[in-house]
């Protein structure tokens, strides 16, 4: 991701992140945070960045902000999206890019908030501008079994099969359906980015990396939580509209195990387990990527078993430096 900025970086526009994995405690590092700009007599706007988090239907799922936490700063983008709908990173990033110039034009610091790093890459460095897929090659390209359909890539764009796994069905399947559809392999059109807004704010990142083993307990524990406060009630109410099982909302953390529990096909104890094992998961796919992934000079703190900070030493950190 993009850090590159104007040699007056100092005179852009000021962008917050707080980024980490889910449970990390993030969101209410991000909301400490707010309330101590605030203080300061700069009002603060808390952006979300985390995919499950955009969807009306599953705030205690996805561990949304209450009522409560709105009404100490301003939060957008959360449950902004119906379930039925299909939220892209493309279509999130428009979105976060209109709350972020809108908060600078009032005079409000936004601050992004999430762990999607996809999310977060696109609206930073832009998005490849690949043309529409022809849906006659699209079906195509994806009723090939994996075998097929990686051999067909190596002869039709080698260097994007050499990079991926041969057992890749999805990336495969879509490489193979951009080169056929538009006549360029995707390395063309990924270095043709475009919207990104790295360029024209000065990023104040923070990524909260906790240890392991406190993380995955947390992960285990407010899972369970969530099923004794009303996540159980909103899978069954997410079954009822009868939704493309296709789509992000369906296959957020932990609604296939409670669905199948509500089905009658595993006990709510199994439930618990699968689906905290899940967020487990889900948490170190995201440690990983957040870990590696980010530029080498995007602060990464630490935290040792839940050790929390004083939101005005990390306003002085992100925002004074």
């Amino acid at each position: 991701m993009s850090t590159d900025l104007s040699p007056d970086s100092s005179e852009l526009p000021k962008l917050g992140l707080i980024a980490g994995p889910t449970a990390s405690g993030k969101s209410e590092l991000a909301l400490r945070l707010g309330e101590a700009l605030e203080k300061r007599g700069r009002r603060a706007r808390i952006i979300n960045a985390d995919s499950a988090q955009l969807y009306t239907d599953l705030p205690v799922l996805s561990a949304a902000p209450s009522p409560q936490d709105c009404a100490r700063v301003e939060h957008r983008l959360y449950g902004a999206w119906d379930g039925a709908e299909n939220c892209s990173a493309a279509d999130w990033a428009a979105r976060a890019r209109a709350e972020i110039d809108d908060a600078h034009v009032q005079g409000i610091t936004p601050i992004l908030e999430g762990g999607t790093g996809l999310y977060i890459r696109t609206l930073l460095d832009g998005i490849a501008p690949v043309p529409e897929i022809d849906p006659a090659v699209r079906a195509a390209a994806r009723a090939l079994p994996v075998e097929q359909a990686y051999a067909a890539l190596l002869q039709e764009d080698p260097a994007r099969a050499a990079a991926l796994n041969a057992n890749d069905t999805t990336r495969i399947a879509r490489a193979l359906e951009v080169v056929r559809s538009t006549g360029a392999p995707l390395a063309h059109w990924q270095q043709r980015l475009e919207g990104g807004i790295g360029h024209r704010v000065a990023l104040a990142p923070l990524v909260l990396l906790p240890e392991r083993s406190w993380l995955y307990e947390r992960c285990d524990r407010r899972f369970r939580l969530m099923t004794e406060a009303g996540a159980m009630g909103e899978v069954e109410a997410l079954l009822a509209r009868g939704l493309d099982p296709a789509l992000p909302v369906m296959r957020a953390i932990g609604v296939r195990e409670i669905a199948a529990c509500l089905r009658g096909e595993a006990t709510l104890e199994e439930a618990v387990a699968q689906g905290a094992q899940a967020t487990r998961n889900y948490a170190k796919r995201q440690y990983t990527w957040l870990r590696h992934q980010p530029p080498a000079d995007w602060r990464r703190l630490t935290p040792q078993n839940g050790e929390s900070y004083d939101p005005e030493a990390m306003f002085v950190s992100l925002f004074h430096n």
